[in-house]
This record gives structure tokens, sequence and C-alpha cells, in this order.
């Protein structure tokens, strides 16, 4: 389970869409963009390719939630 999920903006003006974001899973921290198409750029470290799937649906729903409530 992820950790310590934030979201900011990307741009000043907030009409226009893409997000950082970061969270801690297994006392690493990982961030990256979220862009409008829910595509996600990590930045370094990223995780673990076993655990990808996993955690791109949590912030897929994390996001859904947070900014398209």
């Amino acid at each position: 389970m992820l950790t310590h999920f934030q979201f900011k903006p990307l741009f000043e003006n907030k009409n226009i869409p893409g997000w950082s974001f970061s969270f801690y899973y297994q006392k690493l921290r990982y961030s990256g963009i979220y862009h409008q198409t829910g595509k996600i750029e990590w930045s370094a470290p990223t995780p673990k390719q076993v655990d990808m799937e996993d955690l791109t649906s949590q912030i897929h729903e994390l996001m859904l939630y947070h900014v398209y409530d």
C-alpha cells in the first residue's frame, strides 16, 4: 500500500491539466507526472515491474477521487 500520497498542478493556470505526484511505497519515495489521459511518467527511481500494475491502479483511483471529484 502506498502512503503519504501528494499531488499538485503542473501549471499556475489550474485549468491546464497535468499534475505532479509523490508517495512512499516500501520505504522508498516515488514521484512522477500524471497526465489528463491517465498516462504516468515516472521519475527515478521507478517502481519494480512486479509492483507497477498495482501502483498505477492505486494512483488512478486517487487522482480520480481528488482531481475529478
